[in-house]
């Protein structure tokens, strides 16, 4: 179904993008934040529309469709929770391993459950289910370079699965309980572990 186009008088009164360069990112930062808060079912050009404060005629501009405005939002998610990571462009000494974690779950909540959000709906909607596993092996991929760069040896598939459903699992944790100091606790005996599979713990 397609929405109409808002009298003018409803526009009054709304935020207005100033920077129409960084328009597009702040068009998928608020319908991160529109699913982050009410689940994919919430996510219509309206919502979007609303958070970003410009008139919803611009998110149809941009995305054309909500399909696309989702997959273009997965993306923006996982790239930019990857950046805030720092995971994948470590210098390969485990006691610096996923040292911008906590901080990353800090300062964007949204981002992670956005995620989580999407991985829910993948079990209800299968059609979401590929776009996400191609991201997500971004993240996979990441994980196993930064491993490589710190054991000796090729990294398995599992081991690397292993380390990354540890890190997500901390994600989960501290995005719905807080706790970020057990968050650096456990992480902190991660790297241990990770120190005595290369062999003992990283030259300075």
């Amino acid at each position: 179904m397609t929405e109409s186009v808002e009298p003018a008088g409803e526009r009054r009164g709304r935020k207005r993008v100033t920077n129409y360069g960084t328009g597009r990112t702040a068009l998928l930062e608020a319908a991160v934040r529109v699913v982050a808060k009410g689940g994919l079912r919430k996510l219509t050009y309206r919502a979007v529309a609303e958070e970003a404060g410009v008139t919803h005629g611009l998110v149809v501009h941009h995305f054309g469709s909500r399909d696309a405005l989702i997959e273009e939002a997965v993306t923006h998610a996982i790239r930019t929770s990857l950046k805030d990571s720092t995971l994948g462009i470590g210098n390969g000494r485990p006691a610096d391993f996923a040292t911008g974690l906590t901080r990353m779950v800090q300062s964007g909540p949204e981002l992670q459950a956005f995620q989580y959000e999407l991985l829910l709906e993948a079990r209800r909607r299968p059609e979401l289910l590929t776009h996400l596993r191609s991201l997500y092996e971004e993240y996979f991929e990441a994980t196993r370079s930064e491993l490589a760069r710190m054991l000796p040896g090729p990294v398995d598939r599992g081991l690397s699965r292993l380390v990354f459903a540890a890190l997500e699992g901390l994600v989960l944790h501290q995005l719905v309980f807080g706790e970020q100091d057990v968050t650096e606790e456990a992480l902190a005996e991660l790297r241990t572990l990770l120190e005595g599979l290369a062999g003992g713990p990283a030259s300075t």
